[in-house]
This record gives structure tokens, sequence and C-alpha cells, in this order.
């Protein structure tokens, strides 16, 4: 019998939602899952070297947030600006989206921007006749769930210690645990995936293998490409960076080869699901993440939907907190 969106359900108290980050990066608690037997060990992030192996390698996204939230100056309309095509191109979600048609303007920070075409899903294409100061005018697009408007302690923390490829609309929040100092010790190699609205879009279909993805970029190097292929174990630092290693992985039978050792630029649809099986990525650290989303059901395609429904559950007896500022689980 096929998957239904309601079997990745699970309650989750209000109270258990982490709207703002811990003092320390480091301090997250973390929940440690094993696929093999079963068990699950409370512990603390701080304590995360201490499950790697010897040939292991990090993984993680290095995309970097920008500040895409934008208020017209007349405060009637908002725009999040999804992808620069140019200096003063951006296509943008536009609310309210029926005052928008083409031709119609709007103005930020004394720019002013016109619809040139309205694409079939929606979204905008707005040039400006200058380019837009998103760093002076914009704003995080915080999740909804923190119930907040972002302020100047989220442009440090809501950013991962080593972003630096700008384009993001949302931070790879397992990357958000990790201090400079942690990853000095660390083998580890990086990717970029922009993570955009499509990864937060919820599941409508009843059917999960009817849910359609949004495109994401990505680009992976060479170099990063034969790390991998010398590891005897690759772990993933968030479902952004296992959605690329899967999307170009591989294998061949014999080889040890996972994935192409050439530069990777490209844009992957990639929905990872029970069943599927993983030809890359053989460990994972990610967040708690919506009842529901196909992020859960990533996580549940790796480790088993019951017990990672059985994971959530200890999580929310044991108060961790969740989603994008919350607490950590390592499956291995």
């Amino acid at each position: 019998m096929s998957l239904r969106t309601r079997d990745f359900d699970y309650h989750l108290p209000d109270a258990l939602i982490a709207a703002r980050p811990l003092a320390e990066r480091a301090a997250s608690r973390m929940l440690v899952v094993y696929r093999d037997s079963g068990r699950i060990e409370h512990r603390l992030f701080r304590e995360f070297p201490e499950f790697l192996r010897p040939d292991d390698l990090l993984v993680l996204n290095d995309t970097k947030v920008i500040a895409a939230r934008v208020i017209a100056d007349d405060g009637k309309i908002e725009l999040l600006c999804l992808e620069r095509l140019s200096p003063v191109t951006w296509r943008c979600l536009v609310h309210p989206g029926k005052r928008m048609k083409t031709g119609r303007t709007v103005t930020v920070g004394g720019i002013t921007g016109t619809v040139a075409e309205v694409f079939p899903n929606g979204d905008r294409l707005l040039r400006w006749d200058a380019p837009l100061d998103l760093d002076q005018h914009g704003h995080l697009a915080l999740p909804h769930y923190m119930g907040r408007a972002d302020d100047l302690t989220d442009r440090e923390r809501y950013q991962t210690v080593f972003a630096r490829e700008e384009g993001a609309i949302a931070a790879p929040t397992a990357g958000l645990h990790f201090t400079p100092w942690m990853l000095e010790q660390l083998p580890h190699a990086f990717l970029t995936l922009h993570v955009g609205v499509g990864t937060f879009r919820p599941v409508t279909a009843e059917v999960v293998a009817d849910h359609i993805m949004h495109a994401e970029k990505f680009a992976l190097s060479a170099a990063t490409a034969r790390r991998v292929n010398a590891a005897g174990r690759v772990v993933a630092v968030g479902t952004t960076v296992t959605r690329v290693l899967e999307a170009i992985g591989k294998r061949e039978a014999g080889s040890g080869m996972r994935i192409e050792e050439i530069d990777h630029l490209g844009a992957t649809d990639i929905f990872i699901h029970p069943p599927y099986e993983f030809q890359v990525v053989g460990g994972l650290l990610t967040n708690f993440h919506l009842p529901q989303s196909t992020l859960i059901m990533l996580v549940s395609a790796f480790a088993g939907r019951e017990l990672v429904l059985e994971a959530y559950r200890q999580a929310v007896v044991e108060r961790y907190r969740f989603y994008s500022y919350g607490d950590c689980m390592l499956v291995v």
C-alpha cells in the first residue's frame, strides 16, 4: 500500500517550537538514532565528534541566507526575492499578487520595480531601475512558526559560520550548531544548494508519491566529489546536502565511486521518501522537521518511518527544542 501524507504526522506542543537560538551554537541537545539496532540515545551536540569514524567525511551546505523579504515604501505590497537573474532583475513571490499584474510598479527604498512577467505558478519577474539594497531594506524570511519578525540577532544566528555563497531564502539549519573551532577539528567538504521556498511548501497530495518538489539550484566541485569518493562514510549535514549527493549519486558496483569526479552545476527536484535506497549518504545530522513535511519523509527513508516517529515521540517527551533554531538528531 502506498504511504500517505498522514502517515508522517505527529503531535508537537507549541511550547517546544524554538523561536530564538540558544546563547551558544554548540549547546544544543542531540538525539542519536542507530538505524541497525533501533537504539535511541539522548546526548549533546558537543559530543558529535565522538560518533565519527577516522575515515568519515562531513559534507556541509555553504549557502548564505539573504535578506529576501522586502516591504514596499507604502506598506501595501510584500515581496520575497527568490532569485536574482541580473543586478536589476529578480524573480519574486508577491503578496497580494492580484494587484501586481504585468506593467504595475512597486517602490522599495526609493527604487522602482516593474512587473515584466507573471509566471504560471504566480511568481513575478520584476525589473528595477537600480539594484535593490537588500542589506539595508530587506528582512530575513524567518519561518512562520517562529511567530515573529527578524531582528539584528538573526542576521548572525540564522546563518552558519561557514556561509559564503549568497542566494538562500532559508538557512540549512543542521549547520547552525557548528562553531569554527569544532569544524576545524573535523574532516569536511562543502557543496552549495540555495534553500528556496519549495523545500518548505506543504505536501498537499494525499498519497506521498504524488507530491512534486520545486527544483533548487546546486553546485558541487570536482574536489569535493573526489573527497566524497575517497571517504569511508559520508555524513551529510542536513537534508539539503543529502538531496544533492543522492541526486548526482552513481554508485558503480566494485568501483568505489559514489559520484562522478567533475564540477557539478545544476538543479534538483529529487523527492526522497520511503522506500528509497541511498547511494551516497551513510550518516545524517539533521534538525527536527514539521509533521507531514518532505523533510521528515526524507529522514524516514534513511532511518525507517516507525523508528523516526518513535524518536520524535521521545523528543517531545524529553522536551527537545524543535525546528530551525532547535536541537538536532544524528542518524548513524
